[in-house]
C-alpha cells in the first residue's frame, strides 16, 4: 500500500519516482541512511508519500510528488546526494531509477 503524506491519494496528475535496486553485500551505513532519508524526505515540499518493497536482495521504492520542480528540489539535497553517493560507491550492486507523470489513479482496498 501506498504511504500517502495526507493519508489521502492526491489529484492527477502527478509525479512517481521510481527506484529499482540490488544490494550488495556491503551494507554497512545503508540502514541508517535509510532511515535518515525517508524521515528527511516527509518534510520536503511537494512530497506527496511513497511505497517500498523488498524481496530479498531486490528492491523498489517509489517516491510521489507534487510536481517535477519537488523532485528537482529532492534530487539535489545534500543529504540525499551523499546518499546516492553512498550507494553507488558500496551499497547497490545495480539499480536504475525513472520519473513518471501519474495521469490516472484509482485503488479499491477489500471490504470497502
Amino acid at each position: 500500500m501506498i504511504n500517502w503524506k495526507n493519508e489521502q491519494p492526491p489529484k492527477t496528475p502527478f509525479i512517481a519516482s521510481i527506484f529499482n535496486y540490488y544490494l550488495s553485500d556491503n551494507l554497512e551505513g545503508y540502514a541508517e541512511y535509510d532511515q535518515l532519508t525517508l524521515d528527511l524526505v516527509k518534510e520536503m515540499p511537494g512530497y506527496l508519500g511513497y511505497e517500498s518493497m523488498k524481496n530479498g536482495d531486490r528492491g523498489t521504492f517509489i517516491s510521489y510528488w507534487k510536481d517535477h520542480e519537488a523532485v528537482k528540489a529532492w534530487a539535489s539535497n545534500p543529504i540525499h546526494q551523499e546518499a546516492k553517493n553512498l550507494g553507488i560507491d558500496k551499497w547497490y550492486r545495480y539499480y536504475h531509477s525513472m520519473i513518471a507523470e501519474v495521469n490516472r489513479f484509482h485503488s479499491h482496498i477489500l471490504g470497502e
